[in-house]
């Protein structure tokens, strides 16, 4: 029973190659119920709980309901604190899409119909991104500039207005 419970992670890879959707697998929070620990710590509390029905003196029905109810439980505790942990996790990156509206400052100069450099820090995080003026007219580094547009991988700016 030890080895099979140390080798079911295993044998549940071996059902998404080849595309086995059980639809148990990851609802909105990103946790599902067939999620490869649960079923780990299942077959394991199976198998340790019925040992000890039989040690106990129980027969194979009740050893067996006492695995069952024991991988249940354990298995609902590791599922609870998997999707605990998923909802606890956040994302620090930032897209580009982010930049918009916001002021930056031009780092390498842009010249007429040319690319330069912009740095803009949001939050914690400051990101350098290519640019071209929005009026073909030259920036020079250290000005202040207001992201328009996103182009790609550059932005569009324009020179920010004291308002």
């Amino acid at each position: 029973m030890a080895l099979s419970s140390c080798l079911f992670p295993c044998w549940w890879g071996t059902f998404d190659s080849f595309g086995i959707e059980s639809g148990l697998d990851g609802g909105a929070d990103g946790h599902g119920l067939l999620d490869s620990r649960v079923i780990s710590v299942f077959v394991t509390a199976f198998g340790g709980f019925g040992a000890i029905g039989i040690q106990m003196g129980l027969g194979i029905v009740g050893s067996s309901l006492m695995g069952l109810g024991g991988g249940v439980v354990l298995g609902g505790l590791v599922s609870l604190f998997a999707r605990f942990l998923y909802k606890q996790q956040s994302s620090s990156s930032v897209g580009t899409g982010q930049l918009v509206g916001r002021t930056a400052q031009v780092i390498v100069s842009i010249a007429p119909g040319a690319v330069g450099q912009i740095s803009c820090r949001i939050g914690e995080e400051r990101i350098e991104k290519l640019a071209r003026s929005k009026d073909n007219r030259e920036i020079k580094a250290g000005a202040m500039v207001r992201v328009d547009e996103v182009a790609g991988g550059s932005v569009i700016v324009s020179i920010a207005t004291d308002s």
